[in-house]
């Protein structure tokens, strides 16, 4: 889960795609767990859980896997209520700056393991719990194409509350505050019905860094360490990642 899909289209994994996906989902049920546990299973009255199903639906989680997340939260168990958010930041080689999102349940282990992430790949941890300069915390949509005329879904976004449109190769991008992106997502769920590429807010980078391919890609296989780990859900990072697109 690396951030916004433009870079998380990145083919810097290796192994099974089955195995990604089964840890990609682990991780959402995480989320969902948390969610679901704190603020109840329904998700109409519920707008934390709302927002994470979303994005995991987005992502092609299965409905059975969502619901057993819930079931989970909710049964007697109550799992998902001792993990604790935690954020992390740091920078890396040539100011290249790494916003790393955790659920935990054991503070210790996430903090020992991610500032030894940090220094194997010769970064400088930053305070816990801030957000770097260069982010910026925004919903966004993406939508095929193929789905919707272009001036029809941007005046309609607009007017619904987008901040931000823009056409991407085979996807629009529509951009909201945070605040604002359920109100948004619902009004074109009401009129459109799309399945999405993408639905959730994130956290997008306003500049971006450019480096050589080598240590683009040496980075890159630093990301994919941060996101093995159990107690790290979603890294984001401002690397300029078109030295590596060139010959995909």
């Amino acid at each position: 889960m690396a951030g916004h899909s433009k870079w998380a289209n990145i083919k810097h994994r290796k192994g099974a795609q089955d195995a990604i996906r089964g840890k990609i989902f682990a991780k959402f049920s995480k989320e969902i767990m948390v969610a679901a546990a704190k603020g109840g299973g329904d998700i109409d009255t519920n707008p934390a859980l709302r927002m994470v199903v979303s994005k995991a639906r987005a992502k092609s989680m299965p409905k059975a896997n969502i619901e057993k997340a819930i079931a989970k939260a909710t049964g007697a168990s109550k799992e998902g209520i001792d993990f604790k958010e935690v954020i992390y930041s740091g920078t890396l080689a040539g100011g290249v700056n790494f916003l790393v999102i955790c659920l935990t349940d054991n503070m210790n282990r996430v903090s020992a393991n991610v500032q030894s992430l940090f220094k194997k790949a010769g970064g400088q941890i930053g305070k816990q719990g801030s957000i770097p300069y260069v982010f910026d915390q925004k919903g966004i949509l993406e939508i095929e194409k193929s789905l919707v005329d272009e001036e029809e879904l941007m005046l309609f976004a607009l007017e619904n509350g987008a901040d931000d449109f823009k056409s991407e190769n085979e996807f629009y991008e529509i951009y909201s505050s945070p605040s604002n992106f359920l109100e948004l997502k619902n009004a074109i769920d009401k009129k459109y019905g799309f399945e999405y590429k993408t639905a959730e807010v994130t956290y997008i980078p306003n500049q971006e860094i450019q480096l050589d391919k080598e240590k683009t890609q040496k980075l890159l296989e630093h990301l994919e360490k941060f996101e093995d780990d159990d107690d790290i859900q979603e890294v984001f990072h401002n690397m300029d990642l078109s030295v590596v697109l060139e010959n995909d």
